[in-house]
């Protein structure tokens, strides 16, 4: 009975891999087409990395005795916190978005 659901976690795997894989790269192959649609998302692409490296410098590095224990290094932590952050300020600013898009079609 194991090796059954071994097999399936494997298929399912591999059928995961496959659906990510088309789903980054086939847009962008079939955007090759007409190479002015690949200016928006690498604008957004761009943002989203800058946003990173901006909460990545705020972060900070502290460790307490527990982290020290299990490995983390203060890198990885400034890591962690960074993406933290960014995800954080990426909530705040989706959260706006939708309150200032519901109070503009309220008032038109």
């Amino acid at each position: 009975m194991e090796s059954i659901i071994d097999i399936g976690l494997w298929v399912s795997y591999i059928m995961v891999i496959i659906a990510i894989i088309g789903a980054v790269f086939l847009p962008i192959i079939k955007s090759l087409d007409n190479p002015k649609s690949l200016v928006k998302p690498a604008g957004a692409l761009l943002g989203i990395v800058i946003l990173f490296l901006i909460c990545y410098a705020f972060a900070g590095d502290g460790l307490n005795a527990k982290a020290i224990q299990a490995g983390v290094t203060g890198g990885i932590s400034k890591f962690v916190g960074g993406g933290l952050i960014a995800m954080y300020v990426l909530f705040v600013v989706a959260l706006v978005g939708i309150v200032f898009t519901e109070i503009n079609k309220a008032i038109k």
